[in-house]
Protein backbone atom coordinates (compact mmCIF):
# COMPACT_ATOMS: atom_id res chain seq x y z
CA UNK A 1 0.00 0.00 0.00
CA UNK A 2 1.34 3.53 -0.95
CA UNK A 3 1.10 6.89 0.21
CA UNK A 4 -1.06 7.90 -2.59
CA UNK A 5 -3.31 4.79 -1.63
CA UNK A 6 -3.54 6.16 1.61
CA UNK A 7 -4.16 10.07 0.48
CA UNK A 8 -6.89 8.42 -1.49
CA UNK A 9 -8.33 6.93 1.33
CA UNK A 10 -8.56 9.70 3.33
CA UNK A 11 -9.51 12.39 1.06
CA UNK A 12 -12.87 10.17 0.52
CA UNK A 13 -12.99 10.08 3.81
CA UNK A 14 -12.99 13.21 4.53
CA UNK A 15 -15.38 14.24 1.39
CA UNK A 16 -18.07 11.76 2.90
CA UNK A 17 -17.88 13.23 6.26
CA UNK A 18 -18.29 16.62 4.55
CA UNK A 19 -21.29 14.93 2.34
CA UNK A 20 -23.10 13.40 5.40
CA UNK A 21 -22.70 16.29 8.00
CA UNK A 22 -23.59 19.50 5.86
CA UNK A 23 -27.16 19.22 5.15
CA UNK A 24 -27.86 18.95 9.00
CA UNK A 25 -25.30 21.71 9.55
CA UNK A 26 -26.95 23.67 7.19
CA UNK A 27 -30.92 23.22 8.57
CA UNK A 28 -28.99 24.50 12.03
CA UNK A 29 -27.53 27.41 10.05
CA UNK A 30 -30.80 28.57 8.67
CA UNK A 31 -32.82 27.83 11.85
CA UNK A 32 -30.19 30.01 13.93
CA UNK A 33 -30.73 32.97 11.32
CA UNK A 34 -34.48 33.03 10.98
CA UNK A 35 -34.32 32.97 15.24
CA UNK A 36 -32.10 35.69 15.17
CA UNK A 37 -33.78 37.53 12.83
CA UNK A 38 -36.71 37.26 14.54
CA UNK A 39 -35.42 37.99 18.07
CA UNK A 40 -33.41 41.01 16.34
CA UNK A 41 -36.91 42.26 14.69
CA UNK A 42 -38.74 41.75 17.97
CA UNK A 43 -36.08 42.84 20.54
CA UNK A 44 -36.36 39.50 22.48
CA UNK A 45 -33.35 38.99 24.20
CA UNK A 46 -33.78 35.18 25.38
CA UNK A 47 -30.98 32.91 25.39
CA UNK A 48 -33.35 29.49 25.25
CA UNK A 49 -35.51 30.93 22.49
CA UNK A 50 -32.37 29.60 19.80
CA UNK A 51 -31.99 26.27 21.43
CA UNK A 52 -35.52 24.25 21.36
CA UNK A 53 -35.85 24.98 17.89
CA UNK A 54 -32.31 24.29 16.63
CA UNK A 55 -32.63 20.99 18.12
CA UNK A 56 -35.59 20.30 16.83
CA UNK A 57 -34.53 20.82 13.63
CA UNK A 58 -31.53 18.61 13.80
CA UNK A 59 -33.61 16.10 15.39
CA UNK A 60 -35.84 16.45 12.48
CA UNK A 61 -33.05 16.47 9.77
CA UNK A 62 -31.58 13.54 11.21
CA UNK A 63 -34.67 11.30 10.53
CA UNK A 64 -35.27 12.30 7.66
CA UNK A 65 -31.64 12.22 6.48
CA UNK A 66 -30.74 9.20 8.65
CA UNK A 67 -30.98 6.29 6.31
CA UNK A 68 -29.11 8.34 3.65
CA UNK A 69 -26.42 9.47 5.54
CA UNK A 70 -26.55 5.34 7.10
CA UNK A 71 -26.03 4.03 3.35
CA UNK A 72 -23.41 7.08 2.05
CA UNK A 73 -20.85 5.02 5.14
CA UNK A 74 -22.20 1.59 4.91
CA UNK A 75 -21.06 1.91 1.22
CA UNK A 76 -17.96 3.56 1.76
CA UNK A 77 -17.16 1.10 4.40
CA UNK A 78 -18.25 -1.99 2.21
CA UNK A 79 -15.38 -0.52 -0.37
CA UNK A 80 -12.83 -0.29 2.04
CA UNK A 81 -13.41 -3.93 3.42
CA UNK A 82 -13.93 -5.71 -0.46
CA UNK A 83 -10.52 -4.17 -1.36
CA UNK A 84 -8.50 -5.12 2.01
CA UNK A 85 -6.50 -7.52 0.25
CA UNK A 86 -5.28 -4.58 -1.33
CA UNK A 87 -4.49 -2.74 1.36
CA UNK A 88 -2.21 -5.04 3.08
CA UNK A 89 0.45 -6.19 0.30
Amino acid sequence: MTIDDVTAIASEALFLIIKCSAPVLLVSLCVGLIISIFQTVTSIQEQTLTFVPKVLAIFISLMVLGHWMINNMVSFMQELWLDFSLYIR
